[in-house]
């Protein structure tokens, strides 16, 4: 590890994570037309954003910086993967990592593992992962930031779990221990005919304004409580490629299949990007 990523990791360990995002979040919400707009004008030069994907690029039609960050992109530029068998990604991001879960382990990075129960809250819906296949996509600030389900699915349960809030980019994951099952995040399991169960996992990070959702709105953040919906009786059904929620920053999404459910293709490695919409898997049936 270089001193400038010693650096990165030791700054995150104390400063007030809670406190900046939130505060990002106030200042991400101004529709103040000049701090709004600077703000943008700033975002797309420093991520390099290509507004030729966005369904508006007048900065006008942005009420402010969120509406931006999780801007529409025009339907043509993420065509969807309609093949039956294939599943799709759920994200515009980089592969942090992806594989088979060892038992009750996880990679995050190379020689890096955390445990796949604490990362879902649950030792036994854990259990029915264990020997499965997972996938992490990174979302760098310069993504799309809206999340889609990569497979036909029925919503059955959320478990929103508070924690700490560290950068989730290659050089955190690589250093800090046990980071995806540390951060804030929310866990989402689907039932698919295909597929059987399976679960998105939305994870928050530093600077994160908010993790929100197609059915409940925006999670309300912060330390407290783990908190469990029963989403079963509602009949909050999917079509593969609907959006199921999005991002107020860059984040992380981690996918969790049961054994024999999926074989990943063979461009799902680490630091391979990907694009939402586009062949990710294929499903055993």
């Amino acid at each position: 590890m270089d001193h400038r990523t010693e650096l990165f990791v030791a700054l995150q360990r104390i400063l007030p994570k809670h406190f900046l995002s939130r505060a990002i979040a106030k200042l991400a919400e101004s529709k103040y037309r000049p701090v709004k707009n600077w703000l943008i004008k700033r975002a797309i030069k420093t991520f390099n954003i290509n507004m030729d994907e966005a369904l508006s690029d007048d900065l006008e039609s942005y009420d402010n910086f969120n509406a931006f960050f999780t801007r529409e992109l025009k339907p043509e530029v993420r065509p969807l993967d309609k093949r039956a068998k294939v599943i799709t990604s759920p994200a515009d991001g980089v592969i942090s990592q992806a594989g088979a879960i060892r038992k009750n382990k996880i990679l995050q990075a190379k020689n890096v593992d955390y445990s796949l129960a604490r990362l879902v809250g649950d030792s036994l819906q854990a259990k029915n992962y264990e020997d499965g296949v997972f996938a992490t996509v990174y979302l760098s600030p310069k993504d799309y930031h809206r999340v889609h389900i990569p497979a036909d699915g029925k919503l059955i349960s959320s478990r929103y779990i508070p924690g700490e809030l560290f950068s989730v980019n290659q050089q955190t994951a690589a250093t800090v221990p046990n980071l995806f099952a540390r951060n804030e995040r929310l866990v989402c399991e689907f039932e698919s005919e295909k597929l059987g169960r399976f679960c998105v996992i939305l994870v928050g990070a530093m600077l994160v304004a908010g993790i929100e959702t197609v059915w409940g709105g925006m999670e309300k953040p912060g330390p407290g409580a783990v908190r469990e919906t029963d989403h079963s009786e509602q009949n909050l059904s999917f079509a593969k490629g609907d959006e199921i929620g999005r991002f107020k920053f860059g984040s992380t999404v981690i996918l969790l299949f049961k054994p024999d459910a999926v074989s990943l293709d063979s461009h799902i490695e680490a630091l391979n990007p990907v694009q939402v919409g586009a062949s990710f898997a294929s499903s055993y049936q």
